[in-house]
């Protein structure tokens, strides 16, 4: 009798990273475990010494990521009571764009003692937002030569991405900089600690890394951005392309000692949190957009058309699976604006009433606001609290909410938040649509899923119904399907996929009314848009006042 096979997916997110242990032969999930991070995110200062961060920074140390391999995998194993001989294959998806500078070894510089307290020897998280000026002259300098590339990723590069990343390290600390022996994609960093391998996988390096037809931005733009730069591709960043689903090594003595699994066990190539989803929502025809949906949202789609689509975060030759161009697209703030709304504008008898029921403020607050009628509280607002990554492509701009009085409660504010988001993803789905690619099926996935009338409301914004990923831990799932492919018990993702991944068609259905009042919305939702995020410098102005008035205190 033959014994069954399992793999592990391991998601890196935001604030911890999570286990799965999976069956091949189905994809059921026998096991998981998670794993925070000891120290989080770092915006206000690092682990040692006294110094401040600036606003807008977002670190994290390296060495909790190899904490989820020591903790949180062998705990899902545990859990699901099989042989570690039986796991054929460990597969890891981070999020993006997180960076992390190294020596040549690997060896992050923030744990070499002569950099432990230099803010840019640290991992630079997806948020770390800072680098907008670099990104402003990534841009400015890019339309001025028209480069080619730029185009395939909407007309503008994201301050989240690589290059920005990099060059405000050598605008703000070149001592750093010129140490980095490699910039490295948390995605690749951590395959790298598993395998003793370093390869750029295909996704991060397309998307995050303007990797465009086997070619880098070319050495005369980067010198033209600064001196120095010239030659950052060949020295620090240029690596072998992983294809995604391909083995990148086997596991090493140590991360086998780490992990509980067998030496030389099939490591997966690196991928992007978001993408890799894509796999374990079955969602890999063209014109399937899947929204993960947590503390931002990434949108990624495969279609058989190359366009070029404004405000896009990319579109790469098998950026999502091979043989189709993978198009993204995101929000970068979305659970995070609730979040801090929550903290920030509930009164502390909600906080009381919720604290007696015995529910949590969100539940309370969601209650309330399904009990309205859409447009009742009177409101419109920018979902822009983190800036906007499309199609605006700005994380300088900020949030709003326009149509407050004496009668706006917390809950009108906080459904108007939650109609916000789904104005920014109807907004993404338009363009697509407007620029030649079509949008079939809208698949949801993520933990935002659980709040139905937060679902209800994006099926009616959209006026389409709206699949949901059947996983609740569905990035891991799809890095053990990745595994799995790796591992060779599959032809590719895609059959993978098709055997171990699924959704629910038709969760969430539009109403037709509620379709009708979202449409007049929306249009107020665009107006709004339109007048603060294309050509009006208000919110750069008082951001501008913010940080020098932020920065004259601290000193």
């Amino acid at each position: 009798m033959n014994r069954q096979k399992f793999t592990v997916g391991v998601d890196f997110g935001t604030l911890s990273g999570r286990a799965v242990v999976v069956r091949v032969d189905d994809g059921a999930e026998l096991g998981s475990a998670v794993h925070d991070y000891e120290h989080g995110v770092l915006t206000q200062a690092l682990p040692v010494g006294t110094a401040r961060l600036p606003a807008e920074w977002a670190l994290q140390v390296p060495e909790d990521y190899r904490g989820v391999l020591k903790n949180a995998v062998p705990q899902a194993i545990a859990q699901a009571g099989i042989d570690p001989h039986d796991v054929i294959g460990i597969g890891t998806d981070f999020t993006a764009c997180t960076m992390v500078p190294v020596r040549a070894d690997g060896t992050p510089l923030c744990e070499i003692a002569e950099f432990a307290d230099r803010p840019h020897a640290y991992a630079k998280l997806w948020r770390h937002h800072s680098p907008q000026p670099q990104a402003d002259r990534i841009n400015a300098v890019a339309t001025s030569r028209g480069e080619p590339w730029l185009p395939r990723y909407g007309g503008s590069i994201s301050t989240e991405w690589e290059f920005a990343k990099a060059l405000q390290i050598l605008d703000e600390d070149p001592a750093v900089y010129h140490a980095i022996d490699r910039w490295v994609e948390a995605a690749d960093w951590i395959v790298w600690q598993l395998c003793g391998t370093y390869l750029r996988n295909a996704c991060s390096a397309g998307y995050k890394g303007i990797l465009q037809d086997g070619r880098y931005p070319s050495r005369e733009f980067l010198a033209e951005l600064h001196p120095d730069f010239g030659d950052f591709v060949e020295t620090k960043l240029d690596q072998p392309i992983g294809v995604l689903g391909q083995a990148a090594g086997g596991l090493t003595e140590e991360a086998a000692r780490w992990t509980g699994l067998p030496i030389g066990l099939p490591v997966a190539v690196g991928n992007v949190d978001a993408h890799v989803t894509a796999a374990a929502a079955n969602s890999l025809e063209p014109g399937q957009l899947l929204a993960i949906m947590g503390t931002s949202t990434c949108h990624v789609m495969n279609s058989d058309v190359l366009r070029e689509v404004p405000g896009m975060c990319g579109v790469v030759d098998g950026g999502i699976v091979a043989g189709q161009w993978g198009y993204e697209a995101g929000q970068s703030g979305v659970g995070d604006i609730f979040a801090w709304f929550i903290e920030n504008c509930v009164p502390a008898a909600v906080h009381a009433q919720a604290k007696a029921r015995e529910v949590s403020v969100h539940e309370l607050l969601t209650e309330r606001a399904a009990a309205q009628e859409v447009g009742q509280h009177g409101l419109v607002a920018l979902d822009w609290h983190s800036g906007n990554r499309s199609v605006l492509v700005d994380h300088q701009l900020s949030g709003v909410i326009v149509g407050q009085t004496l009668s706006t409660t917390c809950v009108d504010g906080y459904r108007a938040l939650l109609e916000a988001t789904a104005y920014g993803t109807r907004m993404i789905v338009d363009t697509f649509v407007a620029s030649g690619v079509p949008v079939n099926e809208v698949v949801v996935g993520g933990g935002l899923v659980k709040n139905r009338l937060l679902m209800q409301i994006y099926a009616d914004v959209l006026g389409l119904p709206l699949s949901v990923v059947d996983s609740a831990q569905a990035p891991a799932l799809g890095s053990a399907i990745h595994a799995a492919t790796a591992a060779g018990a599959y032809q590719d993702v895609a059959a993978a996929a098709k055997q171990m991944g699924g959704r629910t068609r038709n969760a969430f259905v539009p109403i037709a009314g509620n379709v009708a009042r979202y449409d007049r919305l929306y249009a107020e939702y665009v107006k709004l848009h339109d007048w603060f995020g294309r050509g009006n410098a208000m919110m750069r102005t008082l951001r501008e006042f913010s940080t020098c008035t932020a920065e004259g205190a601290s000193r």
